[in-house]
């Protein structure tokens, strides 16, 4: 069964003095040569269309020409700052910026062009939320991706996660690389599945992933990767946090119901949860202190918490759970109860 979970727009939370201080130690903090805000200040925006003619979710930027050159030259130093330590880096040119108005932190998308060898790159510059900000972290340190940000004020910066957009992919899989491995989709799909659920990440239906196509000799692998982190245990609804149930995903669903069993279903479930107590433990000091920065904190109105904390207790049939007062505080016992052994209950 598939469901609409989410409702309006959530609202943007600031970044606390505690997990200011967890960014300012761990390498996240950095001084942007323009902000947020400098982007907002354009002239206008022109709607993209795809390439079957629809319009997109993204408009072309426009700046005014005296400010063009300032602004690319900040962008491209922005780039140096976010892949490269701000080390400069020859022949770098700003090939567009776009925005997309619809999404909770309204991103600016900047293409960067090397002229030298022709290759491009994207990157992201968005309005800082703390609810993506755990996201973001949570995703470095319990998924199998490594993510690269920096957090200056209001203004966050994100790298670009390449990969087919799910909803985009799905349509005709075969197209991007070849033969497709059913079974090798829908076990990664799995595995995203159990990864989002165990992590409370929210709000993944298949236009809020990518999907990566990996040769590997005469195989072809899959990685589901997230690409929207806004929902990081916001959501009252436990649904929201599994996958499986948004309409968007019914493709996904139904293809591994064709291609996978019930038991194979669970042996995939299992073995992500082994591959997260495993990144747990390697992880286990900095996880523990990234948690006690989220119990104080404020990432979801007091209802939502209420609500999950009911049905995680009845989920899990723990009423300790009843007990928590913050998303934080939810998401430290779930991953503990998930996380606890082979035997705990799913």
């Amino acid at each position: 069964m598939s469901f609409n979970g989410i409702g309006q727009r959530k609202l943007l939370y600031p970044i606390s003095d505690a997990l200011n201080a967890y960014l300012k130690k761990h390498g996240r903090l950095a001084r942007t040569p323009l902000s947020y805000d400098d982007l907002r200040r354009y002239d206008g925006l022109l709607p993209q269309h795809g390439a079957d003619g629809k319009p997109t979710l993204w408009n072309t930027v426009l700046f005014r020409p005296a400010e063009q050159a300032e602004i690319n030259e900040h962008l491209v130093q922005t780039y140096q700052l976010l892949i490269a330590d701000g080390r400069h880096i020859d022949h770098l040119q700003v090939a567009g910026v776009d925005l997309c108005p619809y999404g909770n932190s309204q991103p600016f998308r900047v293409k960067i062009h090397n002229r030298i060898n022709d290759n491009h790159d994207y990157f992201y510059i968005k309005r800082t939320d703390a609810s993506r900000v755990y996201g973001l972290e949570l995703e470095h340190l319990l998924s199998p991706n490594r993510i690269n940000y920096q957090v200056d004020g209001v203004t966050l910066l994100e790298e670009h996660i390449i990969g087919v957009p799910g909803d985009t992919f799905i349509k005709d899989p075969s197209r991007y690389g070849g033969g497709v491995n059913a079974v090798r989709l829908c076990k990664e799909f799995v595995k995203f599945n159990e990864r989002c659920f165990v992590r409370l990440l929210g709000d993944m239906r298949s236009y809020n992933f990518v999907v990566d196509v990996i040769h590997d000799l005469d195989q072809v692998q899959y990685r589901i990767r997230t690409i929207d982190l806004d929902q990081q245990s916001h959501e009252g609804r436990l649904r929201i946090y599994l996958p499986q149930f948004y309409k968007e995903n019914l493709p996904y669903v139904e293809l591994a119901q064709q291609v996978i069993g019930t038991e194979s279903a669970a042996q995939y479930r299992n073995e992500e949860r082994s591959l997260l107590r495993r990144r747990m433990k390697l992880a286990q000091e900095t996880v523990d202190e990234l948690l006690a920065v989220m119990r104080e904190d404020t990432i979801a109105p007091p209802e939502n918490v209420l609500q999950l904390a009911s049905e995680l207790a009845v989920h899990h049939q723990e009423p300790a759970f009843r007990d928590c007062t913050s998303m934080g505080a939810l998401l430290a016992l779930h991953l503990r109860v998930c996380l606890a052994g082979e035997g705990a209950k799913a």
